[in-house]
């Protein structure tokens, strides 16, 4: 089973990209699954019905999301509806959304770091609860960790070695070179990286954030633009026993 993850979408410029790139790729590389973190789909901060159909006409399958989840407030009942988009696993009970879905043949998972972003429950021992209480799970089972601290996701990525099919980083819209299958078969990642204009500051106007930091007057930053950078990580999983065979960056780059 091939399994395209798609790092944080940015904006129109980022859903512009995967609207033209994905098929492409699904083609290219024969892919089975196209996970799409896109809490930044809409305008740079949250997602929005109307962004998240945009992204599926694109032929994401799953969409996994993060902290800013829950920034379009007009969007939150969606997140009860029969969507394919996760939100994070790990917040509370009872708050609104799912953080986890098979679909087909994979299970899909979306957690979120602690380390510098705020208090929620704890990502590990939610995985925990939901590997040790999920029936009939399939074999193959994909995780979104949204998370700041690279140590943070590299230590999840070690405590689910053997138990997960893949361990991927998303959120601080960098991409990272540690690519790697780990011992027990697991493939990780600390940061998948982004979708959205390349000459930015992580996805926004450069000269908005650098008047930001120049002022530290607080201000809504805008998403850049020009051309844009496709993020992506490839894993290749043996279907009958969830172990990665192979997890492979592939980054794409559209005027």
């Amino acid at each position: 089973m091939r399994i395209l993850m798609v790092g944080d979408i940015i904006g129109r410029p980022g859903r512009r990209a995967m609207r033209i790139l994905v098929p492409e790729l699904r083609q290219e590389y024969q892919v089975d699954l196209v996970i799409a973190n896109g809490e930044n789909a809409a305008g740079g901060l949250g997602l929005t019905k109307e962004t998240a159909e945009e992204l599926f006409e694109a032929e994401v399958d799953v969409i996994t999301s993060g902290n800013h989840i829950w920034d379009m407030k007009e969007f939150i009942p969606a997140l009860d509806s029969d969507l394919a988009i996760l939100r994070p696993l790990n917040y509370p009970p009872g708050v609104p959304g799912r953080g986890y879905m098979i679909k087909g043949e994979a299970l899909v998972v979306n957690l979120l770091g602690r380390t510098f972003i705020g208090n929620f429950d704890c990502p590990f021992r939610a995985m925990d609860q939901l590997l040790e209480g999920l029936a009939d799970k399939p074999a193959v089972i994909i995780v979104d960790f949204h998370g700041e601290a690279t140590s943070e996701k590299a230590a999840l990525g070690w405590y689910l070695d053997g138990r997960v099919s893949a361990v991927l980083g998303t959120h601080t819209h960098v991409g990272t070179i540690d690519a790697r299958l780990l011992p027990k078969g697991t493939a990780f990642i600390t940061d998948v990286g982004m979708t959205g204009p390349l000459d930015s500051v992580i996805g926004d106007d450069i000269n908005a954030v650098i008047r930001r930091f120049l002022t530290q007057l607080p201000h809504r930053l805008s998403v850049g633009k020009g051309s844009v950078i496709l993020n992506s990580v490839l894993v290749e999983v043996e279907g009958s026993t969830g172990r990665a065979k192979s997890i492979l960056r592939i980054d794409r780059e559209l005027e």
